[in-house]
This record gives structure tokens, sequence and C-alpha cells, in this order.
């Protein structure tokens, strides 16, 4: 397997998981919202928050992650999905200091996903396997 071919490879599957993980976390916004905000409300210090608007930004934040598995716009797609993931990290900072706290160990599994939407940013041009822009 050529080099190039090799490359492209990992970016694509780096892709997939990275669009399946916000895909289901996006997915829950909209088949349980009583339960989304309850965690929207304290992390993202969102109150008051009506199950529309939060509708509103599921469907915009599917748009993008639709746009970035395709690889559309690659630069904007995928830059969209990085500040995305490091909104989430930075909205549940408070979470890193206690780490033994409940399920708070849960939350570091964010760090790897943010070093890959990061990767895939950065190596955007490489990603050629299965996307509709190349470039």
């Amino acid at each position: 397997m050529k080099h190039d071919h090799r490359v492209a490879l990992v970016l694509f599957v780096l892709r997939i998981s990275v669009f399946l993980a916000m895909f289901v976390w996006i997915l829950d916004r909209l088949v349980r919202p009583t339960d989304a905000l309850s965690i929207y409300e304290p992390l993202h210090l969102l109150k008051g928050v009506s199950h529309e608007v939060l509708y509103g930004i599921a469907v915009i934040e599917l748009i993008i992650l639709v746009s970035f598995l395709m690889g559309i716009q690659k630069r904007w797609s995928y830059g969209a999905v990085l500040v995305l993931n490091a909104a989430w990290i930075v909205s549940s900072y408070h979470q890193f200091f206690a780490p033994f706290v409940g399920k708070n160990l849960l939350f570091f599994a964010a760090w790897p996903m943010f070093a890959a939407c990061f990767g895939l940013y950065v190596l955007r041009h490489l990603d050629t396997l299965w996307v509709i822009d190349k470039y």
C-alpha cells in the first residue's frame, strides 16, 4: 500500500470515528431534549433554553457534522467540528479538576477526540478518501 493511501485511510477512519461519536451526542439532544438540557444548563451555562432552541442548535451541528463526514468545504466544516469539540471541552473544564468524582473521568475521552479533530483539520488536504472536496 502506498504511503499516500495509508495516510488517507487513517484520516478516513479518524473522520468516521469522530463523526460517530459526535453524531450520538447530537442525536441525544434531538431524542432526549430534557436530559440534554439537564446537561446543557450546568456545563454550558445556558439557563432556560427551550426545547426548540436546543433542536435548532442540534440541527445546525448536524448539518456541520454531515458536511464534515462528506468532506464538503473542508476548511470550514473540519474547522467547525474542531471548534465545537473545543467548546465542549472548555464548557466542561471543571470536570477535569475532579476526575474521580461521579462520572467525570468520562470527560477525559474528549481530549483524544480533540486531538483527532485537530489532526484532521491540519491534514485536511491529505484526507482524500470518500470526500466531495479533494482539497
